[in-house]
């Protein structure tokens, strides 16, 4: 693993344990106790994620408002993105998992690789510093800064899909549990997004929120909504 892990970031690890535990799902612990999972090591790196990103969208565009900023912010550090930077990175193939979460397809789980991403993230920083932490973050997750504006993506999904579809079609849209599984310390929720009597998407998350979240990106996306109320040139 480290060897391979060593070529995708482009430089030595000193301390290759903090790897280990920065790729260690927590319920992989469930059968060897003896071990350390990941979510201290993701406490760090998500705080170091935004920094980073705070402090260059501060200097990037000195004449947007707080407000914007924020939502710059919130769209770059979001699950779902850190999620598409991991399966780039390739970075699944490195988990340890519990043979549950492997057979339900844990490697791909959007939840499980945005983790992973802050948890590498708080790995690099405690074993290289904040320079090299910095220079990963502004080599993989900044550089999508731009396509995110463009496209709108930093406005949140429940509200640009909330305004698309009382405008368009008088209709609010509405969220319901589908199901929530595993334990209480892992929980997986699972919310639909209704118009009307008529799911429109689904979207899973560690939180309700989250899932609620998710379910209206994937409903943004499904009714083609960023083409639909993109300003002309």
């Amino acid at each position: 693993m480290i060897k391979e892990l060593t070529k995708i970031l482009g430089f030595s690890l000193k301390n290759e344990a903090l790897y280990e535990v920065a790729f260690t799902h927590k319920s992989y612990l469930n059968e060897h106790p003896s071990g350390e999972c990941n979510e201290r090591l993701e406490f760090l790196g998500d705080a170091v994620l935004e920094l980073v990103v705070t402090e260059f969208l501060f200097r990037k565009y000195p004449e947007k408002p707080e407000g914007e900023l924020t939502s710059y912010r919130s769209a770059l550090v979001r699950g779902k993105h850190l999620a598409e930077i991991s399966e780039e990175l390739n970075l699944g193939k490195f988990l340890k998992l519990s043979r549950g979460e492997e057979k339900s397809g844990g490697r791909k789980k959007s939840y499980i690789l945005a983790n992973t991403a802050e948890s590498l993230i708080g790995g690099i920083f405690l074993d290289r510093g904040f320079a090299t932490a910095e220079k990963f973050i502004l080599k993989h997750i900044i550089p999508r800064i731009s396509e995110i504006i463009e496209k709108g993506l930093h406005r949140d999904a429940k509200s640009k899909l909330q305004e698309y579809t009382q405008d368009v079609l008088g209709i609010t849209p509405h969220y319901q549990l589908v199901t929530e599984k595993g334990p209480d310390h892992d929980k997986l929720f699972v919310m639909a997004v209704y118009l009307g009597e008529k799911v429109i998407a689904e979207g899973e998350g560690s939180s309700k929120q989250k899932a609620e979240l998710d379910a209206a990106e994937n409903a943004v996306k499904k009714l083609n909504i960023d083409e639909k109320t993109k300003e002309p040139k």
